[in-house]
């Protein structure tokens, strides 16, 4: 029986992620900042719960210390996160260092510390959530645009150096996933930006650039990257993943930003320059 170590199970994908992977036969770990809160998870057959804030490093060796005690692991599935939404110059320091530390420092010290457990066994895969947001672009999301786009480079990167041991590593790029994921977003609002807010809003709506997919669907994907044996980095999952991300490769990135550009009603900078 495999096992699966995911972090931000709480909710949402992690936590359907947790649950369709058991259904699978897999003992899962499932970790999250409050597991004495969780109330269904706990009851499942061949799942255990552990406390874990990827921001604590030192909590993150004990609970990977705990899980390997437990259980020989195979896959780990680095999911927790949150957005951070607003104007660069509107989020504070403090936001943003915050959204890096959960995102994507979080993500390298759970990476750091199953390593060499990985490396012992010349065998292993991690699974990372990144977000359609770490193969395209928004407006108004700069500092989570970037905090996926970080995972995407490291895991590209990361995946020369792992694979002389047969250790593997790819990342899961869901569009709009519906969870409570957009609840724990922080949203700093700026009036100069209000058009372009609005005008993002109603492409959510609409479905032009983003739609909300069920994180059941999305789970699906997480459970193909981690059993179809495929040398595949990039995993887009959900409906608009697929579309904007394939959009984004035929048109290449600048076609792309200027579309979205004009989308938004956005008048480039550089059109009234004249040499």
């Amino acid at each position: 029986m495999k096992t699966i170590f995911i972090t931000g199970a709480s909710a949402g994908l992690g936590k359907s992620t947790a649950k369709l992977f058991q259904s699978k036969g897999w003992k899962v770990i499932a970790t999250m900042r409050r597991p004495e809160e969780e109330k269904e998870l706990s009851q499942m057959e061949n799942i255990t719960l552990l406390p874990l804030d990827i921001t604590n490093a030192e909590q993150i060796k004990e609970t990977v210390q705990q899980a390997i005690s437990l259980s020989d692991i195979d896959l780990v599935f680095n999911n927790a996160g949150y957005g951070l939404i607003g104007p660069v110059e509107s989020n504070t320091k403090e936001q943003i260092r915050a959204q890096f530390e959960t995102n994507f420092f979080g993500t390298v010290w759970v990476i750091q510390e199953f390593i060499p457990y990985f490396k012992n066994k010349r065998s292993g895969l991690f699974i990372n959530t990144t977000s359609l947001c770490g193969l395209t672009s928004n407006p108004q999301s700069a500092i989570y645009n970037a905090s996926k786009w970080a995972l995407q480079g490291l895991a590209e990167s990361m995946s020369y150096d792992l694979a002389q041991f047969g250790i593997g590593i790819k990342n899961v790029a869901p569009g709009g996933i519906k969870t409570e994921f957009t609840k724990a977003m922080q949203v700093t609002e700026d009036k100069d930006y209000a058009d372009t807010m609005a005008k993002m809003m109603e492409g959510f709506q609409d479905g032009t650039l983003m739609e909300f997919t069920e994180p059941d669907v999305i789970a699906e994907v997480v459970y193909l990257a981690a059993t179809d044996e495929k040398d595949q980095l990039t995993y887009p999952a959900g409906n608009d993943a697929v579309r904007i991300y394939g959009k984004r490769l035929a048109q290449g990135p600048e076609a792309f930003r200027k579309d979205l550009t004009a989308y938004l009603n956005l008048k480039s900078p550089y059109q009234s320059v004249t040499v």
